[in-house]
C-alpha cells in the first residue's frame, strides 16, 4: 500500500497540502452520484417510450434528445460546431426481395431459406446446380458460375467453394426442422444486412445461402434420403438446374453520437474522454416485445451522465479539471462498435491530444457468480495496464482511497475466450494507442433480453462503481503528465 502511494504521488507530483484539497474536492463532488439520481434517470433512458434505443430508430432518437437536454441543463458545452451531436449516415441492405425458384415455387429469405450476402447487388440467373455433398474431394470438379449445393459442417468449406468459382453456393441445413423453428424469430436478422459506412456492399464473391435438404431435395428431385446416403459419393446425384434471384433494397440510416464538453484549465488541449453506447436491440416487428437495455447500456450512459453533472457542478464551484473531459455516448454499439469507430476515425478532438478512455458498459448488476459468493462490491476492470504502466496504478489507488471495490482482472487473459476486450467501445480508443479502461459487471440471464428491465438494477453497487469512475477521472484530469504509452500491447487487434 505505502509503495503503491509513493508511486501515485510520484506520478501526479502535487504538493501534499494539494492532494488533500483535491482528495476532499474529489469525495464531495463524487458523493453527488447516488442511488436515487442513478434510478430517476435510468427509469426514463430504458423505459417502454424509448422503443429499446435500436440506431436509427425514433426510440434512438428520444435517447439523444433526453441527453441533449441533460447536457443543456447542467451547463455543458456542445462541442460540434455548439451542437450535441456528432451526425452521421449508415447504409443497410434489405434483403426482402431474394427467393430461389424450384419447381414447386418460390423459396423466401428469411421464410423458407437464409441468405447471406452477394457482392453485385441484383442478379438473377438460372444456374447449373451441383451437388459436392461434405466436399471432402473437390478435385477436377468445374464449379466455375454454378450453383453448388454442400452439406453444413466445415464452415470453410464455403469459402472453398466461393474461391472456386461458385455463383451460388447452398449449405443444406444438418436438421430441417430446428432450422424451419429458427426462421420466424429471426426473420428480421436474416433480412437486414449488418449496419455500415459505405454506401456500396462488399460480400462475398458468391451469393451465400442456407436452405433445408428438403429444398436441395427438390433442386435435384430426389429424396432427402438419396442427399443424406451419398454425401461422401455426390457425383451419383445427377447436376440439374435452379433459378436465383437477388435484389438488393438500400437504407440510409441517419443516427448521431452524443457528446458534452468540460474545458479544462492549464492543460486544456488534453482530452480524456469518459464513454458509453446509448443505443441497444430494439423491439420486434411488430413492437410488442421491447429490448429496454437497462443494464446494457442503459447503466453505463446513467453513469457517464452522473458523473458529468458531477464535474459539471465542481467546475461552477471552482473546481474545474486541468484537462478537459468529453463526456461520450455512442450509437452502433449493438450493430458492431460503429459509433465509437466513427469518432475514433473523425474525432471532435485529435486522436493524438486524447489521453485516456474510461468506458462503461454494463455496471447495474451483480453476475450470477457475485451472487452466489455474496461479494456484490466488485467490478470488472479490462484493459488498464494494456498500454500503459501507470494507468492501472492510478485505478487502483483511486479504489483504495475511495470506493474499496473489489477489482477483477480475468478478462484481460489474452486467452479469455469471451474476448470482452474486443467488444465495447474502448476498443476503437485502444486501436488508436490510447490507455483505456473499460467498466463491466459481467454477463447474466438477462443480457440482451426483454428482462434486462430496471427493476433489476442493484442502483447502490451501480452507483459506487460510477463513483470509482468519477475518481479515477479527476486524478487523470488532474495529474501533471498523462499517463504514458510505455507497453506493447498483447491483444489481436486483427480479430473481433
Amino acid at each position: 500500500m505505502r509503495r503503491l502511494l509513493s508511486f501515485v504521488g510520484a506520478a501526479i507530483m502535487l504538493p501534499m497540502g494539494v492532494v488533500a484539497q483535491q482528495q476532499d474536492a474529489s469525495v464531495k463532488y463524487a458523493n453527488t452520484i447516488t442511488p436515487q439520481d442513478m434510478r430517476s434517470k435510468l427509469s426514463i433512458l430504458a423505459s417502454d417510450d424509448f422503443g429499446g434505443r435500436e440506431t436509427g430508430t425514433e426510440g434512438q432518437k428520444k435517447a439523444s434528445k433526453f441527453l441533449e437536454d441533460f447536457y443543456k441543463e447542467i451547463g455543458l458545452e456542445g462541442p460540434v460546431d455548439g451542437t450535441y451531436r456528432q451526425k452521421f449516415n449508415m447504409y443497410q441492405s434489405d434483403w426482402s426481395d431474394v427467393y430461389i425458384k424450384t419447381r414447386k415455387g418460390k423459396k423466401l429469405n428469411g421464410e423458407e431459406i437464409i441468405f447471406l450476402g452477394y457482392e453485385n447487388m441484383s442478379k438473377e440467373a438460372k444456374l447449373d446446380a451441383v451437388y459436392v455433398g461434405k466436399g471432402t474431394n473437390l478435385e477436377g470438379l468445374d464449379l466455375e458460375g454454378k450453383a453448388v449445393i454442400a452439406m453444413a459442417g466445415d464452415r470453410s468449406l464455403m469459402r472453398t467453394l466461393s474461391e472456386a468459382g461458385a455463383k451460388a453456393v447452398m449449405m443444406m441445413a444438418a436438421d430441417d426442422e430446428q432450422f424451419k423453428q429458427t426462421l420466424p424469430r429471426q426473420r428480421r436478422a436474416f433480412i437486414m444486412g449488418r449496419l455500415r459506412f459505405e454506401e456500396e456492399y462488399s460480400g462475398d464473391p458468391s451469393m451465400i445461402f442456407y436452405i433445408t435438404q428438403e429444398i436441395a431435395a427438390e433442386i435435384f428431385r430426389t429424396s432427402t434420403e438419396e442427399l443424406t446416403n451419398n454425401a461422401e459419393t455426390p457425383s451419383n446425384i445427377k447436376a440439374r438446374t435452379v433459378n436465383v434471384s437477388v435484389k438488393e433494397k438500400l437504407n440510409t440510416i441517419s443516427t448521431e453520437n452524443m457528446m458534452a464538453f468540460l474545458e479544462g484549465t492549464d492543460l486544456k488541449d488534453e482530452v480524456l474522454v469518459i464513454s458509453s453506447h446509448y443505443d441497444h436491440i430494439g423491439q420486434n416487428e411488430d413492437g410488442s416485445v421491447i429490448n429496454n437495455g437497462a443494464d446494457d447500456d442503459g447503466s453505463g450512459t446513467t453513469g457517464v451522465m452522473e458523473i458529468a453533472e458531477a464535474f459539471a457542478q465542481a467546475a461552477k464551484e471552482g473546481h474545474r479539471p486541468r484537462r478537459s473531459i468529453l463526456f461520450l455516448n455512442v450509437t452502433g454499439e449493438e450493430k458492431g462498435l460503429l459509433g465509437s469507430a466513427y469518432y475514433s476515425d473523425n474525432p471532435i478532438f485529435p486522436i493524438e491530444n486524447t489521453v485516456n478512455n474510461l468506458n462503461i458498459d454494463m455496471i447495474g448488476r451483480v453476475d450470477p457468480e457475485h451472487e452466489e459468493s455474496g461479494n456484490r462490491d466488485y467490478v470488472y476492470v479490462i484493459g488498464s495496464e494494456k498500454l500503459s504502466s501507470h494507468l492501472k496504478v492510478i485505478s487502483e489507488y483511486a479504489n483504495i482511497t475511495y470506493t474499496k471495490l473489489d477489482l477483477d482482472y480475468r478478462y484481460d487473459d489474452p486467452n479469455d475466450r469471451n474476448r470482452f476486450y474486443y467488444r465495447s467501445d474502448h476498443y476503437n480508443f485502444a486501436k488508436k494507442g490510447i490507455p483505456i479502461i473499460f467498466y463491466f459487471n459481467g454477463t447474466h440471464a438477462d443480457y440482451h433480453r426483454p428482462t434486462d428491465t430496471v427493476e433489476k438494477i442493484t442502483f447502490d453497487v451501480m452507483a459506487k462503481r460510477a463513483q470509482l469512475v468519477f475518481h479515477t477521472a479527476w486524478l487523470l484530469a488532474n495529474r501533471n503528465d498523462r499517463t504514458p504509452v510505455d507497453r506493447e500491447d498483447d491483444m489481436d487487434y486483427g480479430s473481433r
